[in-house]
Order: structure tokens, then C-alpha cells, then sequence
């Protein structure tokens, strides 16, 4: 059975034994095709070698001499293209070689150095003294089976890359419907016993029992009737009131800092004036909350977290700062992944859940901003001003 913080580990191990036998699929076939390639490249430069002989027997030949069987060797080659020179570069003849419609002197100067780059020629010693040389381009074959691995790669990419998607586009539907309907069922089952605590309470009051003790105890009813709300939104079209971004975030502060460390600062700086923007309160309270509980687990509970809000000309900007020990540059992405965690205990859903609030809920984006070793990291949050919720499956 795998523990949570091991989820991230073992889908990465999953992913790099996949690459790896992609990859020596494609080698293999590659390696196996450049032979092919190489062997069928020796074979017509032996048919090449052979038909410098036929033509050597042809020109040497007596009168009246059999040469039928040289001329079949020559006739024979309907594929291999062939331009035959003297020892002044004098073209003497070609074959398979389609001149229609070209200039031939140029044409054949042309075709002549591109086949002298691809070949060594094969030379025809004549008794005369005299030389020839044999120049010849590959076969149209070879030529395409030369290229056969590089298509075949493509398409096995290619293929790859569709049912990677199918699978993962498969498995996240299978997740979100898993996620909503788990999410949905917490909610409902965190709202008989909220209903049955709210009349606790007021059984309480009536009790004339000590009245800061009753408010601390409505403030936690109040607080789970909250986390049953988000979680009611889960896999939902949330409500997307005009809000105070600035006030919801200042909200949120004051929770966690009830619920922290006296060794814990937290520090906030806003702009003086509001700052207004369609905002999903209870999801976005979510964000800050998850953020500052990293941040003091990355603090070992002790340290300063600074939250900035800062507004441009289309977007508020939210830096959350932490003094911890830092995140590796490499993970910067892989942070916002579901199952990674540095914990002992935890899911490691905190930092994905964020990330979906802020994305699919209200058109922002997350991104690690910067980290050092020891000296703390820097998340960054950017809403655009103007809001066009594009909503999702949430989870």
C-alpha cells in the first residue's frame, strides 16, 4: 500500500519506465532500419560494380560476340539512377533519369555533382587505357526507407501522445467524478452534526454557561459550517459576487493567525483604497488559508509570512512570503501536482487544490515566484481585474 507522499514518486517512476520503452521501441526499429538501410546500400553498389562489367564486356566486345546477357544486366536496372563519365568529366550516358521538360547540359552538370556528394563512383578499366567512371544516385526505395524511421517515429509519437491523453483525460474525468461526489457526501455529513452542535449551543446560552466559552465554541461551528460550504462547491458553479479582495484576504489572515504560533509574524500590506473583483469568497479564502499553511510548515512553526496585495493597471498581484526552508527550483512545478507532499501525513492536495480555485474558478494564475535554500519562497497569485469565469469540474 503506498503512502500519500509516495503517489507523486511512484506516477513519476510509472511515467519514466513509459519514456523509456518508447524510447527503445523507437531505437530498435531505427536501429534495425539503418541496417537494412546499410545492407540494401552494399547491394546496389554491387549491382552498380556489375553493371560497370556488362558495360566494360559491351564496349570490348568483338563483332559478332554474344552480348545479350550484358544487355539484360543493363536493361535490368530500373531503378538505380546512372550518369557515366569520361576521364574529362564528359557525360558518355545516363539511365533512369527523367530529363523532360530540363536543359540537358545544365541539368546533367547539376545532377551529375549531387550524385558525385551521395557515392563514390565505381571505375571501368578499359583494355584501351582509357577510364570511366560509373556515378549513381540510391534508388527511390532506399531513399524512403532512409527516412522510414524518422516517420515512424513521428507516428509513434504521435500515437502515444493520443492514447496519453485518452488515458489521462479518462482517468481525471474518473477522478472528479470520484473527488465531487466524495466532496459533496462530506458536506452533507458534516451538516447533521453542525445542525445538532448550533443547538448545543444554544441549549448553552440558556445554561448561563461561561459566555467566552460559548463564543469560542460558535466560532468553531461557524468555522466547520464553512469547510462544509466549500466542499458543497466542489464540482459547482460558485457564486461570483463583486468583492473586496483586500478584505477577504485580511479575513482570511485573521484566522490563521488565532491558530498560530506566537513565534509566527504575519505581516499585510494592501492598498489603502478597495479593491473590488468578482471573487468566489469561501474558495478564495481557501487559497490564502492553504498558502499560510505551507508556509508555516515550511517555517517549522516559527518565522514571518508576508502577504502583499498590489494592484496594476488590469491586475491585482498577490505575493505570500514565507522565511522557510525553501523549494527546490526543479519542483516549482511539480508543487502544484496532486500527491506531492514533503510530509509524513497529508494527501498532498493543498497546493493543487489552489491552483484550480485561482485557474478554473477566476481566470488567475499560481506560480511559484522564487526560492532559496533556507531563506524562504514566494508564491504569486494574479487576477485579472476584468473576470470572465471559465468554470470546470472542480477536482
Amino acid at each position: 500500500m503506498f503512502k500519500s507522499h509516495d503517489i507523486y514518486s511512484f506516477r513519476t517512476r510509472l511515467n519514466i519506465i513509459f519514456i523509456l520503452v518508447l524510447a527503445g521501441i523507437v531505437f530498435s526499429s531505427m536501429y534495425f532500419t539503418n541496417r537494412l538501410v546499410k545492407k540494401l546500400s552494399e547491394e546496389e553498389k554491387r549491382r552498380m560494380e556489375l553493371l560497370a562489367n556488362a558495360t566494360r564486356y559491351i564496349i570490348e566486345a568483338d563483332d559478332g560476340q554474344d552480348i545479350s546477357f550484358a544487355m539484360e544486366i543493363i536493361e535490368a536496372n530500373t531503378t538505380i539512377p546512372v550518369i557515366i563519365i569520361d576521364e574529362n568529366d564528359n557525360i558518355i550516358g545516363y539511365r533512369n533519369i527523367e530529363t523532360k521538360g530540363k536543359t540537358a547540359d545544365d541539368f546533367f552538370k547539376r545532377k551529375l555533382q549531387a550524385f558525385k556528394s551521395k557515392n563514390p563512383p565505381v571505375e571501368i578499366n578499359l583494355l584501351s587505357g582509357e577510364k570511366q567512371y560509373f556515378y549513381y544516385e540510391d534508388s527511390l526505395l532506399l531513399t524512403e526507407l532512409s527516412y522510414f524511421p524518422f516517420i515512424q517515429l513521428f507516428i509513434v509519437i504521435i500515437f502515444c501522445a493520443i492514447v496519453l491523453y485518452a488515458l489521462l483525460s479518462a482517468k481525471k474525468a474518473e477522478q472528479n467524478q470520484v473527488w465531487v461526489g466524495l466532496s459533496r457526501e462530506t458536506a452533507h455529513q458534516l451538516g447533521t452534526p453542525i445542525s445538532s452542535l448550533l443547538a448545543w449551543v444554544e441549549i448553552l446560552q440558556d445554561k448561563n454557561i461561561e459566555p467566552k466559552l460559548i463564543r469560542e465554541m460558535s466560532k468553531d461551528v461557524d468555522r466547520l459550517r464553512i469547510i462544509a460550504e466549500r466542499f458543497s462547491k466542489i464540482g459547482s458553479k460558485p457564486a461570483i459576487p463583486m468583492t473586496d479582495v483586500g478584505q477577504a484576504i485580511a479575513k482570511s489572515l485573521n484566522y490563521i493567525r488565532k491558530r498560530s504560533s506566537d513565534r509566527v509574524s504575519i505581516c499585510y500590506e494592501q492598498p489603502d483604497e478597495p479593491t473590488m473583483l468578482p471573487l468566489s469568497e469561501p474558495l478564495f479564502s481557501w487559497v490564502i488559508e492553504n498558502l499560510c499553511k505551507n508556509a508555516l510548515d515550511a517555517m517549522a512553526g516559527a518565522g514571518t509570512i508576508n502577504v502583499k496585495l498590489k494592484q496594476s493597471r488590469n491586475h491585482l498581484i498577490i505575493d505570500v512570503s514565507d522565511t522557510g526552508k525553501g523549494i527546490p527550483k526543479r519542483k516549482f512545478k511539480t508543487v502544484f501536482s496532486p500527491g506531492y507532499t514533503t510530509k509524513s501525513r497529508g494527501w498532498g492536495l493543498g497546493l493543487p487544490l489552489t491552483k484550480r480555485i485561482v485557474e478554473d474558478y477566476h481566470n488567475g494564475r499560481i506560480f511559484v515566484l522564487r526560492s532559496d535554500a533556507d531563506s524562504g519562497t514566494t508564491f504569486r497569485i494574479i487576477l485579472k481585474t476584468t473576470v470572465n469565469p471559465v468554470f470546470f469540474t472542480f477536482l
